[in-house]
C-alpha cells in the first residue's frame, strides 16, 4: 500500500502546528489554490499523482487530532463501497471499486465509516489510536449467527 500513497508531499505538514490568527485578522478576499499549476478533469487524475500546492489538506496531516481509528479486515470486506462513499474526509483508498486501506493522515477517527458497514462482523472497527493494528486484527469479533 505504500505505493497507492507515495508523494514527497503527503502529510509533510501538521495541521494546526503553523501560528494560528483569529477570525478577525484573516485576510478579506484571500484564495488558496489547490493545485501549482492548471489542472483538467481533476477527477480523473489519481490523488498522488495531482500537483497539489503546498499548503492543502493533501499536504497537511491531521492524524494527531485523533483518539480512536478504524481499523480495516481485508477477510470481512465486501468492497461495497459504503465507506469510501460516506468518509467525510475521503480517508477511505478504494481502486477500481476495491477497498484498499485508510489514509491515517487525513483520517479524524469519526466513525462514520463503520457505522455504514454493512458486514458480520463489520469490516471496520473502532480500536484505540495506539493500538496496534495487528493487535486490532486478533481481536476481530466472530460472525454472529441470526437468531431463528
Amino acid at each position: 500500500m505504500k505505493g497507492v500513497l507515495a508523494t514527497e508531499k503527503r502529510g509533510i505538514r501538521e495541521l494546526g502546528a503553523e501560528e494560528m490568527v483569529g477570525w478577525d485578522e484573516v485576510t478579506q478576499g484571500v484564495v488558496l489554490h489547490s493545485f501549482d499549476t492548471e489542472v483538467e478533469n481533476v477527477a480523473h487524475i489519481r490523488p498522488e499523482e495531482r500537483p497539489y500546492s503546498d499548503f492543502n489538506s493533501y499536504t497537511a496531516t491531521v492524524a494527531s487530532w485523533r483518539v480512536i481509528k478504524p481499523v480495516y479486515n481485508r477477510d470481512v470486506c465486501i468492497d461495497c463501497q459504503n465507506c469510501w462513499v460516506w468518509c467525510p474526509d475521503t480517508s477511505i483508498i478504494s481502486r477500481d471499486k476495491q477497498m484498499l486501506g485508510i489514509d491515517y493522515d487525513h483520517c479524524k477517527g469519526c466513525g462514520v465509516c463503520v457505522e455504514v458497514c454493512p458486514t458480520n462482523p463489520k469490516s471496520l472497527l473502532m480500536f484505540a489510536e495506539a493500538e496496534d493494528n495487528e493487535e486490532a486484527l486478533a481481536k476481530w469479533p466472530e460472525k454472529k449467527k441470526k437468531e431463528k
